[in-house]
């Protein structure tokens, strides 16, 4: 089992990452994106529209397990994160989640 926090922490810091669910929302729509990981609360109209658009185009999406500060906490930052798109993973191994 990995640490997902210091995967989240890995990635931001090596990989290329956008933050938000308008940025979230574009990726799956273009398929642009490794994987995208919302919150647990991440707005509804948003939280739907990234989880639709990310079927269409197979992207993966993890469901983190925390609310938007948890996950702002994780990827180091002073401000709540709703949804991260992963475009690349850089050194971090946060791609197998996809696999799960």
């Amino acid at each position: 089992m990995m640490d997902l926090n210091k995967q989240i922490i890995m990635v931001v810091k090596t990989g290329k990452v956008e933050l938000g669910c308008s940025k979230a929302t574009d990726a799956a729509k273009t398929g642009k994106a490794r994987l995208i990981v919302v919150s647990s609360n991440c707005p509804e109209p948003h939280k739907s529209s990234i989880l639709y658009n990310a079927k269409v185009s197979e992207v993966p999406v993890y469901v983190y397990s925390g609310t938007s500060m948890d996950l702002g906490a994780a990827c180091e930052k002073p401000f709540l994160v709703a949804a991260l798109t992963v475009k690349e993973p850089g050194d971090s191994e946060i791609l197998k989640l996809a696999e799960t």
